[in-house]
């Protein structure tokens, strides 16, 4: 017997690439199980798929930076934090290193983060904790089909309660672009160029390279430091890989924030900007 189900749940992450650094991304997950009924006559209640698996998943890969352990990347794990360091780049020139507790980020024993290599790795994480009557799964990752331009982009969000407020997770985002109503694919692109892999940091959690205290920095970072419920986080991350907000990094502020640029080149059109954070979900900005 098997059992599907489709759109599980949204991985919103980002992994640590050699060489783009931190990308932000969005994957779909589907699910099959196989096995025979329980005394229920099923093989899993559906309710205890949604709750169980996805949980696990949350918990593992979800809202984390996922790391190969086995790039070239320094890694040092504490009691409850873990440091990372490590150039990327065609030719090593951008640097990143970044602290915070262990929760924060998912190490995978991998040379490099893939579907597949994710896909293992869950699969190793969930077959444990499934009930015996179920012999086997099937996960599937997948990236949003759309026509519409994105970008993939890493935040932290200090004030969220919930695991946003991890200093590098992320989301790959769709974005629509409307002057008086017509559609924009040209200004859409221009800044999904802009912010391709971007990193964005809110102006308020900007510091000196100096208050950093587990981490260094390289010539040419930029800093950010918080405390938030987790614990402390901080990060440096080369300039050209980043874009300081005069705001926070939310959604609802990022749509704001477009609109209120693009109307800087175009003032005689009203401005709308449809933004996403991963999949089905988003913020409109007007300007």
């Amino acid at each position: 017997m098997t059992l599907f189900v489709n759109d599980l749940t949204v991985i919103d992450f980002s992994f640590f690439c050699p060489q783009r650094g931190p990308v932000g991304e969005s994957w779909i997950v589907d699910l099959t199980l196989d096995g025979d009924l329980n005394d229920e006559s099923m093989l899993l209640d559906f309710g205890l798929v949604k709750k169980q698996i996805k949980g696990i998943i949350d918990n593992s890969v979800d809202h984390t930076l996922a790391v190969p352990t086995k790039a070239n990347i320094d890694i040092l794990q504490g009691d409850d934090k873990v440091t990372l360091k490590s150039n990327f780049g065609d030719n090593n020139e951008h640097h990143f290193a970044m602290s915070g507790p262990k929760q924060a980020v998912c190490l995978i024993d991998a040379p490099s983060i893939n579907e597949q290599v994710v896909t293992e790795y869950l699969v190793a994480e969930i077959t444990p904790q499934l009930p015996e009557n179920v012999k086997g799964i099937t996960l599937s990752l997948r990236a949003e089909q759309h026509q519409s331009f994105y970008y993939h982009y890493s935040h932290g969000l200090k004030k969220h309660d919930g695991n946003c407020q991890r200093i590098v997770h992320g989301h790959r985002s769709t974005l629509g672009v409307w002057l008086d109503g017509m559609a924009m694919p040209s200004v859409q692109k221009q800044w999904a160029k802009r912010w391709a892999d971007i990193y964005l940091v809110s102006e308020e959690d900007v510091v000196e390279a100096a208050h950093l205290q587990d981490i260094s920095a390289a010539p040419g970072d930029i800093c950010s430091r918080y405390h938030a419920n987790q614990g402390e986080f901080e990060l440096a991350i080369s300039a050209k890989r980043t874009e300081v907000l005069p705001c926070d990094t939310t959604v609802e502020c990022i749509a704001d924030y477009m609109a209120k640029q693009i109307k800087q080149a175009y003032p005689d059109k009203q401005v709308e900007v449809r933004a996403y954070e991963g999949v089905g979900k988003g913020a409109i900005g007007y300007a």
